[in-house]
């Protein structure tokens, strides 16, 4: 079945092996017939500070605008990006911290703890990678990346269900590992 998917590469450097990932993925997914909207984010110019967090609406610059119309468009939304310092990149986290905002991400109810959550009806898949090894990641750190951006960020708005694809360590990785890590992607893509 034909879908809409949005990819976003979030990180910043252009011949990283998650450009390769991203790369990958949007090819796989438009051979497959889907319909593609694939941004990187490292080509996108925007300030990544929410300047005065939800007290003052700031602007959206016009490539954050195209992206936020291309999210709303998705049925299916495909992060791509390195876990530097535990978590995302900053370049990534600015993205989000502009873009998913109360009155499209979310909305607080008045007089409530609760919020309405105003992506559902999508689902999302994240594909990480690391130089730690995922199993070290996963039990003595607890996975704090891929927690932050399942539950706190896309779960929190509306995404379900979220994926998560953990390929590591990549510093060291053959070129034989990282062809199969593309064909896993691919796969991937395809299936969406």
């Amino acid at each position: 079945m034909e879908k809409n998917i949005a990819v976003i590469l979030g990180s910043p450097d252009p011949d990283s092996f998650c450009r390769a990932l991203a790369d990958r993925y949007a090819q796989a997914a438009e051979q497959a017939g889907h319909q593609v909207r694939y941004f990187r984010l490292g080509e996108v110019e925007f300030d990544p500070v929410l300047r005065h967090g939800y007290n003052q609406r700031q602007e959206l610059e016009p490539g954050l605008q195209e992206i936020k119309e291309a999210i709303s468009w998705a049925e299916h939304l495909v992060l791509v990006y390195p876990v530097w310092w535990g978590g995302m990149p900053a370049l990534l986290k600015g993205f989000l911290d502009r873009v998913f905002l109360p009155g499209y991400a979310f909305q607080y109810r008045k007089n409530s703890p609760l919020w309405d959550k105003l992506l559902a009806g999508r689902s999302a898949h994240v594909i990480t990678t690391m130089d730690t090894p995922p199993w070290y990641f996963k039990l003595v750190y607890r996975s704090p990346a891929h927690n932050q951006i399942r539950r706190t960020i896309l779960e929190f708005v509306g995404f379900k269900p979220v994926t998560i694809t953990v390929l590591g360590p990549v510093r060291d990785a053959s070129r034989s590992r990282k062809a199969a890590w593309l064909d896993k992607i691919a796969a991937f893509a395809k299936a969406s």
